[in-house]
């Protein structure tokens, strides 16, 4: 068949752009993936304790990989050592309790809360049913302990005394780890513990019989926060956006269904495997204790903020006070 020759070129072209196209569709097929950019997140104790759920959960479901990053853990000190850490530039995120940067600006630490898991404090007053206490006022002249003296759980029950007239003084404290700060309350050295939701199951499953006495009945103690330093927050803005969004997303999962998101937590850490009940019951006390009265999911509420600070002046936990918009921005949970 004749083909006119402008035809012919037309066609050729067509062949030649067809193969071009191919070409590079071949080479898509094998070109890398999008790495997803590595950052490590400091805990302020083992990662693998139920309070971090938010956190595994999201990274067992895959919401960190949805949102680009690959998370990796290291563990600090407490939530004090923590703040000073992220402040320091040493790592980009870090897990504190919200009451950390009214202790560490003062200092001048320039570390933020960028998220906060719940409305409520995260410290609880946990006394054995058999020691007679029944309002904190009761602790003078008992032992209590705490995990350490760099974690602010310890700053909180400071606050907690102060808040009935009493002093580091008056109590005999002890910082006994994340594991020995319940289990000195489990075996009766301790009448009670400045502890967590995490070490309520297994003094119960020792037998022992406990009463909660929620901080919020007694000062504005807030809950477990993401913190950020200031030039985080400055230079790489969605780096935040990106992961609170995805442990936000691990939170209302847990929020959601308590009881499925504990069986998902027991799978990402296999440590607990046999242990699914204490994890159950763990989970249960924050959707309970600390995570509601949120009127945005992880938002800090300013009055509150200011309550607490006003306080811990009041109280000479701390020597000054730092402007509340200095402590936390709300806007990456918008």
């Amino acid at each position: 068949m004749f083909v006119r020759p402008s035809q012919f070129y037309i066609n050729r072209a067509l062949g030649v752009a067809a193969a071009f196209a191919l070409c590079v569709a071949a080479l898509h097929s094998i070109a890398p993936a999008r790495a997803d950019e590595k950052i490590t997140y400091l805990f302020p104790a083992p990662p693998i304790l139920p309070a971090f759920g938010p956190i595994q959960i999201a990274k067992g479901k895959g919401y960190f990989s949805q949102a680009g990053l690959d998370v990796n853990y290291a563990v600090g000190r407490g939530g004090v050592d923590v703040a000073k850490e992220v402040g320091a530039g040493n790592v980009p995120l870090g897990g504190i309790v919200a009451d950390a940067p009214i202790v560490v600006r003062q200092n001048g630490v320039p570390v933020k809360i960028v998220a906060l898991f719940g409305g409520k404090g995260f410290m609880q007053l946990v006394v054995r049913a058999d020691s007679g206490i029944q309002k904190p006022a009761d602790l003078k002249g008992k032992t209590i302990t705490v995990m350490s003296y760099q974690d602010t759980t310890f700053y909180a029950l400071l606050g907690l005394l102060a808040s009935v007239g009493l002093t580091q003084n008056d109590v005999d404290i002890q910082a006994a780890g994340p594991v020995g700060v319940w289990q000195l309350v489990a075996s009766g050295k301790s009448v009670g513990m400045a502890g967590v939701p995490d070490w309520i199951p297994p003094i119960e499953a020792a037998g022992v019989a406990i009463k909660v006495l929620p901080t919020d009945e007694f000062f504005p103690h807030m809950a477990q926060a993401i913190a950020a330093s200031d030039q985080i927050i400055k230079d790489k803005p969605e780096l935040v956006r990106s992961f609170v969004k995805a442990a936000l997303h691990g939170m209302k999962d847990i929020m959601d269904d308590p009881d499925k998101s504990a069986a998902d937590f027991v799978k990402f850490v296999p440590e607990w495997a046999g242990k699914e009940n204490q994890v159950r019951e763990a989970f249960a006390y924050y959707d309970k204790l600390v995570y509601p009265g949120q009127k945005v999911l992880g938002a800090v509420d300013p009055e509150r903020m200011t309550k607490l600070q006003d306080f811990y002046l009041a109280k000479g936990i701390i020597q000054k006070k730092t402007p509340v918009d200095e402590l936390f921005t709300n806007q990456f949970v918008q």
